[in-house]
């Protein structure tokens, strides 16, 4: 049966991994990785000029090109926007991991569905032909060492109900924090403490918030107007 495999990977076995060191907001969403030209990556981050300088510093991905900017200005905690687009496009030419990785998904049968990241590590969606690809997929993930965590597996009926407005670093945001009372009122933690328990910074942590808000609203408020499953 067609298997669809969630798995997260650690940025410093892909790529990413000093650009995440030097802007601890960064986020970003490949466009495509089937074929062999360069990818196009949305990035998220304070400003275009941070995002891209790190980007320019990585030894482990090439910016080939900056395509376009984003449409969204980002906002301060209260909602008021800073007047700064916050999305940003590149062409990237990815390193040895990430070729690596796509030639073991690529030669058992699978295709990567989606790959995305934030807070140091590789969030991706991988669909293979049958359980036994799987297996053989995930062996050679262990001899290469990319330090795989293996999140969900699901068959492919349901991977239309697996659709969610939120990436999954959001979703557990949005958990943890409904769970300590932050959206209480009176607010059971405060920010800073909830940026605490989750170990990422306040900064961090807000504009992660405002993009979870941001998705949910857009999805509520679109023609899809249906309750969408998330993501456990």
């Amino acid at each position: 049966m067609t298997t669809v495999v969630e798995l997260e990977v650690p940025a410093a076995r892909l790529g990413f991994a000093r650009t995440f060191d030097r802007v601890s907001t960064f986020e970003f969403q490949v466009g495509g990785m089937i074929g062999g030209s360069s990818p196009l990556v949305w990035t998220n981050g304070p400003d275009r000029e941070t995002i891209e300088q790190a980007l320019e510093a990585d030894p482990s991905v090439e910016v080939i090109t900056r395509v376009a900017d984003g449409d969204e200005e980002p906002a301060t905690e209260d909602g008021a926007a800073t007047g700064q687009n916050d999305q940003w496009l590149f062409r990237l030419e990815f390193g040895d991991g990430v070729k690596l990785f796509k030639q073991i998904v690529t030669e058992t049968d699978g295709a990567i569905l989606t790959a995305r990241g934030a807070d140091g590590r590789w969030m991706l969606k991988l669909l293979f032909d049958d359980r036994k690809s799987v297996s053989t997929c995930h062996e050679l993930f262990e001899q290469y060492e990319y330090q795989v965590a293996v999140t969900r597996i699901s068959g492919i009926d349901d991977l239309a109900s697996a659709q969610t407005p939120l990436t999954e670093t959001q979703y557990e945001t949005i958990c943890k924090a409904h769970e300590l009372g932050y959206f209480d009122v009176p607010r059971g933690v405060t920010l800073k403490e909830l940026a605490a328990e989750l170990d990422i910074s306040h900064q961090a942590l807000s504009e992660r918030l405002r993009r979870s808000h941001a998705a949910l609203v857009s999805a509520e408020l679109s023609e899809r107007t249906a309750p969408m499953a998330i993501d456990p």
